[in-house]
């Protein structure tokens, strides 16, 4: 029996979608959506700005929905978020399951502020129980905004290509400089050791990229290490005037 694909009921899928020009009645019913369509996504922006208006300094962390409690990777994922709670730091995730929960866990159990940007999916996502401030997304594009904007480095545990769009998202913004000062953490030499060497070896190697550029990247294997780039890039993030911790 047929199934209508989930996929065709999210929000992102009816924005791009292509239309055949050729037919003139769907080109214009696509044209008066998409212009009604700008006032959904400028209410979406103002409803992210308005969620994270009272953030304070905060670290996003990327890694795969599908790491499993009790798993070495979730139990990593947890720490890390209590380094960065502990650190004074807020915790941004997309608000999933796995590694986002984890790190929401560890962040909700110090007292930081936990964060869960979640995103319309074809199979339902729902919020993990472990955010204190929680916001559902229809475009990715928005979402990705409120990752950038309101963070002052990226953290990626080992994920999959949900993580790796977002990792080369945030370090194609610092290598055109359109964000400043922004360290990018890699958690796990042996998952993204592999993937490093291949960026040295092909794409500087065949003058793709430049010198500097592979040098945005840290790589390491502890969440200590991870909070420790993250407090040299931003000295005083994290702390009041005093430099006592924030939370």
């Amino acid at each position: 029996m047929f199934r209508r694909d989930p996929s065709e009921e999210t929000t992102d899928r009816h924005l791009l979608a292509w239309v055949d020009p050729r037919d003139p009645g769907l080109r214009v019913d696509r044209t008066v959506r998409d212009s009604w369509r700008v006032l959904r996504i400028q209410s979406e922006f103002v409803a992210g700005f308005d969620a994270m208006s009272d953030v304070a300094e905060a670290v996003t962390v990327f890694g795969s929905a599908r790491i499993k409690p009790g798993t070495e990777a979730y139990r990593l994922a947890v720490r890390l978020g209590q380094a960065l709670g502990e650190a004074g730091y807020a915790v941004i995730t997309g608000g999933g399951p796995g590694a986002m929960e984890a790190a929401n866990r560890g962040a909700y159990d110090t007292g930081a502020q936990s964060i869960g940007l979640n995103i319309e999916l074809p199979f339902e996502q729902h919020i993990n129980p472990w955010v204190d401030v929680g916001m559902n997304f229809r475009y990715f594009f928005v979402r990705k905004t409120m990752f950038v904007k309101y963070a002052q480095a990226f953290v990626c545990l080992p994920g999959g290509f949900g993580t790796l769009d977002e990792l080369f998202e945030a370090l194609t913004l610092v290598q055109t400089k359109k964000v400043g000062r922004f360290p990018i953490v890699l958690v796990g030499r042996d998952y993204w050791g592999g993937l490093i060497d291949w960026l040295r070896e092909r794409l500087l190697g065949e003058g793709m990229i430049s010198d500097g550029d592979i040098d945005l990247l840290h790589l390491v294997d502890t969440a200590e290490e991870a909070v420790e780039i993250v407090k040299s890039a931003c000295p005083t993030c994290g702390k009041d005037d005093d430099g006592r911790l924030t939370r």
